[in-house]
């Protein structure tokens, strides 16, 4: 089991986004982002549409700890790799739940560099 409970991914992995704030290295979160978040069994995901090179995703890196908020649910979370032999399964879930956007912005997390700065978000 992932460490979330079922009201926690389902939640979370049905909200349209999530507030993402990172922690510094002084232990202050940033300022929150909102993002598209996506569930994939029992974990959930979150991609940069800048990839490794997105401000969010830089401060991610910092600690590798953050605070989250979607669907109701406050949650302090570890920022994780993702196994990248799921991006596939992970682009099929953007792409599912987020195609009303349409292809244009779903290039955005379906592409070498989003998928390159796939975060698993691990309940702390």
């Amino acid at each position: 089991m992932s460490g979330w409970s079922i009201h926690e991914l389902t939640a979370i992995g049905t909200a349209e986004k999530l507030q993402l704030s990172s922690r510094r290295s002084d232990g202050s979160l940033r300022r929150p982002v909102a993002v598209w978040v996506v569930r994939h069994g029992d974990e959930l995901y979150v991609r940069s549409l800048h990839g490794r090179e997105g401000a969010w995703f830089r401060g991610t890196q910092t600690r590798h700890e953050g605070h989250i908020s979607a669907g109701g649910v406050e949650r302090d979370v570890e920022f994780a790799d993702a196994d990248h032999s799921l991006d596939d399964e992970i682009d099929g879930v953007y792409l599912a739940k987020y195609h009303r956007y349409g292809p244009n912005l779903l290039a955005g997390v379906v592409n070498p560099a989003a998928r390159a700065a796939t975060i698993r978000l691990v309940p702390r």
